[in-house]
């Protein structure tokens, strides 16, 4: 049984490194001016160096998985912070483009690692009672890391000083607090946090070790081959879960709804409701801020009634919230009050939807889970902009957000498919860390 001042230290530990990351995540948007200017780079070469960043962190969410879930989850955060402060560094010192994406790779690197570190810590670390809750820390610390950069650079400017001024501040508190953050797991976390208790993983292990000593002894063919199987291996175990592949679904669905909520609330505020640009932005900034505060209140529901309703309901005031905008006759007050709750109805549900993460998830498979689940995020990512951009030109911003409100509707479908696949472990009664 994991103590209550174990727990508290490890949800501590991962939330900051989890605040860590996601301003790695953030290091190019707020300095795309300045790189511009400085190296001389276009529109299209900053797109790609920020694309590099997803693509790195998707195709190494399976191998970091797997790492977590055979050897230990502190050598994939290890891995994951140092990589993210490297990558930060470079980006600091970039002087030239060929730099700049090498930094997006170090990056990158870094960045695909919290997932399937962090979320298999804190599963371990909590009991089925405390872990929406716990939950509802890491994603309010992910959202203060996504919104430090922007401040950082702003504030370096408003003093004088250089973008990479900034962009190496945010490197050396990262570097530092990794630092620190490795020692306290190292010197006051307990192996059976740090380590899945399972037999399994080693067995993985042990498998690669033969493979390889297979493939020096065959030659680079079978090297090669051992390296297909042990991928289609991990692969295999993970899409052979039912529960884990509805999940994922419901994650890519859930990403795209919050990207469109994110790229399009402030142009329907000044298209749809005639407010100032500069009001709208703020608006939508509070809306933000509001959706990081009510994290908190998604997992306390979450430990309180279980992960079904708090995502049910979730999403049911998604497809009532957007739709409503979308109408585009709401009173002025009433719309800012809905934009207010907007993001909450995806943000809310987060804690609730890595309950469930955890409850189809054995303890030396919740790292490739967790990872696998990441490639849902990322894919929700990558589509929701180009489909929604489609969208608004063919049909305008309003319809941009009865999408929204139909990719709600969706997550509903989907919710009720994961809960009839979970069976009883939605219920919290098979869960790691327990």
């Amino acid at each position: 049984m994991v103590s209550d001042a174990q727990s508290r230290l490890v949800v501590g530990l991962v939330g900051g490194s989890h605040l860590v990351n996601h301003a790695y995540f953030m290091l190019l948007p707020p300095i795309f001016g300045p790189l511009q200017s400085d190296l001389g780079l276009t529109d299209a070469q900053l797109g790609v160096a920020l694309g590099t960043v997803g693509v790195v962190v998707t195709a190494l969410q399976l191998p970091f998985g797997s790492l977590s879930d055979s050897r230990s989850r502190t050598s994939v955060l290890a891995i994951s912070l140092t990589f993210g402060a490297v990558g930060a560094i470079l980006t600091a010192t970039a002087q030239s483009y060929a730099w700049l994406l090498a930094a997006s790779v170090v990056t990158g690197v870094g960045i695909a690692g919290h997932h399937p570190a962090h979320y298999p810590l804190i599963g371990a670390a909590t009991t089925a009672d405390t872990r929406g809750r716990a939950y509802s820390v890491h994603g309010f610390t992910g959202a203060i890391g996504l919104a430090a950069p922007p401040a950082v650079v702003a504030t370096a400017s408003t003093l004088g000083l250089d973008w990479r001024v900034a962009i190496g501040a945010i490197a050396v508190v990262g570097a530092v607090y990794g630092a620190g953050c490795l020692l306290a797991f190292d010197r006051l976390v307990n192996e059976a946090i740090t380590h899945p208790s399972s037999s399994g993983g080693e067995a993985v292990v042990a498998g690669a070790v033969d493979d390889a000593s297979a493939g020096a002894t065959d030659g680079v063919d079978t090297a090669a081959a051992s390296l297909t199987t042990r991928i289609r291996r991990e692969l295999g175990t993970v899409v052979s879960s039912p529960p884990i592949l509805a999940l994922t679904v419901l994650w890519f669905v859930s990403s795209m709804a919050g990207w469109g909520i994110k790229q399009y609330t402030a142009a329907l505020l000044s298209s749809g409701y005639r407010l100032p640009d500069a009001t709208a932005n703020f608006a939508v900034s509070a809306m933000l801020v509001t959706g990081a505060v009510l994290i908190f209140a998604g997992g306390w529901l979450t430990d309180r009634y279980s992960p079904g309703p708090v995502l049910v309901g979730g999403y049911a005031a998604l497809v009532l919230v957007a739709g409503a905008l979308a109408l585009g006759t709401l009173p002025l007050v009433g719309a800012l009050a809905l934009v207010l709750v907007l993001s909450a109805t995806v943000d809310g549900s987060r804690p609730a939807r890595a309950a469930l993460a955890d409850a189809f998830s054995t303890d030396d498979s919740a790292g490739k889970n967790f990872g696998f689940l990441t490639i849902g995020i990322s894919g929700g990512a990558a589509v929701a902009p180009p489909v929604l951009a489609v969208v608004v030109s063919r049909a305008g911003v309003a319809a941009a957000f009865w999408a929204v409100a139909g990719i709600g509707a969706l997550a509903v479908a989907l919710t009720l498919v994961v809960l009839t696949v979970g069976g009883r472990r939605t219920l919290g009664t098979a869960q790691p860390g327990d």
